[in-house]
C-alpha cells in the first residue's frame, strides 16, 4: 500500500473532488499532501498526526492554506466532540479495528455525508475483514468498494441512517 506516507494520486484526485464544499477531516494527515489537495476545493480540512517528525514536514507545507487545521497527536482525542463532517477521510488510526472507534469515526460524519476508508486491496471478501465487514454491512451506511488503481481501492460510504 502506502505505508502511511500520503495517499496515491488517484484516491488524492477522488479526495479533491469529494472535498468540494465540505467540511472536512482527514484521520493520519502524514506530511499534509493529501490535506492541501483536499484544502483546494474543500470549506475547511481539520488533519491530526501522531508523528511529531511528519506534524513538523506537514505544517511547513500546509503553511500557505489558510482553510487548513493541523492537529498533533492521537486523533481520537484531536477529533473528539468535533464536526460533524462532510467528508471524513479515515487514512490512519485504526488499529487496533473496534466497533467503539467506528462508533466515534461515525459520529464525526454528517448525515448524507461521506467516509472514504483508504489503502484496501481490491476484490476480497467481506467476511473475515473487520473493516469491509463494517463499512459494507452498517444499515446506517450506503457503501461501495471503488477500485483506484491497480492493486488499490477504497470503500466510500455514505451516512444515511
Amino acid at each position: 500500500m502506502t505505508d502511511g506516507a500520503t495517499a496515491i494520486p488517484e484516491v488524492q484526485a477522488l479526495l479533491r473532488v469529494l472535498a468540494a464544499g465540505r467540511d472536512v477531516a482527514e484521520m493520519g494527515a502524514a506530511y499534509g499532501e493529501t490535506a492541501a489537495i483536499m484544502a483546494e476545493t474543500a470549506r475547511s480540512v481539520v488533519t491530526v498526526e501522531r508523528d511529531p517528525e511528519r506534524v513538523a514536514l506537514a505544517r511547513e507545507r500546509l503553511a500557505g492554506s489558510k482553510n487548513v487545521e493541523l492537529l498533533e497527536g492521537d486523533v481520537w482525542e484531536q477529533l473528539r466532540g468535533r464536526g460533524p463532517f462532510g467528508l471524513v477521510f479515515v487514512d490512519g488510526g485504526l488499529r487496533p479495528v473496534t466497533d467503539e472507534r467506528w462508533e466515534a469515526i461515525l459520529a464525526l460524519v454528517e448525515r448524507g455525508g461521506l467516509l472514504v476508508k483508504d489503502d484496501m486491496s481490491p476484490g476480497r471478501p467481506i467476511d473475515g475483514d473487520e473493516i469491509r465487514e463494517f463499512l459494507l454491512r452498517a444499515p446506517r451506511l450506503a457503501a461501495t468498494e471503488v477500485v483506484v488503481a491497480p492493486g488499490m481501492a477504497v470503500i466510500l460510504a455514505a451516512l444515511i441512517g
